[in-house]
């Protein structure tokens, strides 16, 4: 049920925040995205009152936010690669780091909005380049 949901969410995040809205007209959206969503591990570990599981959550949210920081300032396809590799982090992150805070449902959800919102964004980029290379060929 979380895959649904998750899945279920990344729609309304892209569709209605994104394409209605024109959240995404601004190229800070997924970036930002993509911070908050990887600083939930540390949220998680500070409700578990784990200084050690927060450590080791910074050290992981850090890689994500410096893949945030370089698709926000060089090319919108590090972001994602940054919410698919986050969504793998979601699948094996309880192999490495024990953070009890983390609610048994979360990773499988958070594994399906990191890879919908990932797909989707890569459509949305390719759908932007396929006009550029058309005019380029003509």
């Amino acid at each position: 049920m979380e895959y649904l949901i998750g899945v279920g969410f990344a729609l309304l995040i892209a569709l209605f925040f994104g394409n209605y809205v024109g959240l995404d007209r601004d190229r800070a959206f997924y970036p930002t995205a993509l911070i908050v969503i990887a600083s939930y591990y540390l949220l998680f570990a500070a409700m578990a009152g784990s200084v050690q599981a927060a450590a080791l959550e910074v050290l992981v949210m850090t890689l994500f936010v410096a893949l945030a920081v370089i698709g926000f300032k060089f090319s919108q396809w590090w972001i994602v690669v940054g919410l698919f590799a986050h969504g793998v982090f979601d699948f094996t992150r309880g192999m490495f780091i024990d953070n009890t805070g983390v609610p048994v449902w979360w990773p499988g959800f958070c594994l399906s909005i990191d890879v919908a919102l990932a797909i989707g964004l890569g459509v949305l980029l390719r759908r932007r380049l396929a006009p550029a290379a058309s005019r380029q060929t003509a």
